[in-house]
């Protein structure tokens, strides 16, 4: 469950439709060894933590499974009516709620992306009081957290989308190998290898560069931000039921 993180952007699938990101990564690794697994990705880009809670929860728990990811509150993070305490209070029932059922939970604590977006100065200590919040929580409910932020890989460009805010494909390889070391499983090695650096650009490259990303992607997530829209305003879970993993 969760926004764009856990929908797969941007990892476009081998056959170009769609995305698949860490967590069909992690299911593909966990069904090779589980016989009848089967695994729904209810992930929606652009979604608040209160949506996620009343639009997947209800369904991931009518599901019954073993295992759930959720990742959110960072939308909400980048809101100018965030309000951590009301977020955090709301993080611990819903963990709790998810614990009760039986359930493993895996949970993360967010990469540092306050460089690499608009308004980082806000928005820093914003993250640090939400990945905080989310160990206390994990920890508090025995649920499994993953911390991005102390894998300092995740400050090579590499890792990121042209978008500088989504995952590329080696980043959400990066993730996945995260999730299935945390729950003891064996991952490709190569998903942690350290990318290359980036290409050393000149100053004019650079500010091209830094132009072009504020044209194609700054100023329509600045616009989405003042007109109070998603990128996920017409997009719907990928997988809303469960089924067999045939990828």
């Amino acid at each position: 469950m969760g926004d764009s993180f856990t929908e797969g952007l941007d990892d476009p699938r081998p056959d170009g439709v769609g995305y698949r990101g860490w967590a069909d990564l992690v299911a593909a690794c966990l069904a090779a060894s589980c016989p009848n697994f089967r695994y729904a990705n209810l992930a929606v880009r652009g979604r608040l933590f209160d949506n996620i809670v009343a639009e997947q929860v209800p369904l991931a728990m009518a599901m019954k499974p073993d295992l759930i990811s959720f990742a959110g509150g960072g939308n909400d993070a980048m809101r100018r009516t965030f309000e951590h305490e009301v977020l955090i209070t709301r993080f611990d029932r819903t963990i709790e709620k998810l614990r009760a059922t039986g359930a493993d939970v895996v949970m993360f604590r967010w990469a540092d992306l306050s460089g690499r977006m608009p308004g980082g100065k806000i928005l820093r200590p914003r993250v640090d009081l939400l990945n905080n919040a989310i160990e206390e929580v994990g920890h508090k409910h025995g649920a499994h957290v993953v911390s991005l932020w102390d894998d300092p890989e995740f400050a090579n460009p590499r890792l990121w989308g042209i978008d500088r805010l989504h995952l590329s494909p080696s980043g959400h390889r990066r993730v996945a190998a995260h999730v299935l070391t945390e729950l003891g499983i064996t991952c490709d090695p190569e998903w942690l290898a350290a990318p290359a650096p980036p290409e050393e650009l000149s100053w004019m490259s650079r500010k091209a560069a830094d132009a072009k990303w504020a044209t194609q992607h700054l100023a329509p997530w600045v616009k989405r931000r003042l007109t109070g829209k998603s990128s996920g305003d017409m997009v719907t879970a990928k997988r809303p039921e469960l089924a067999p993993l045939n990828e």
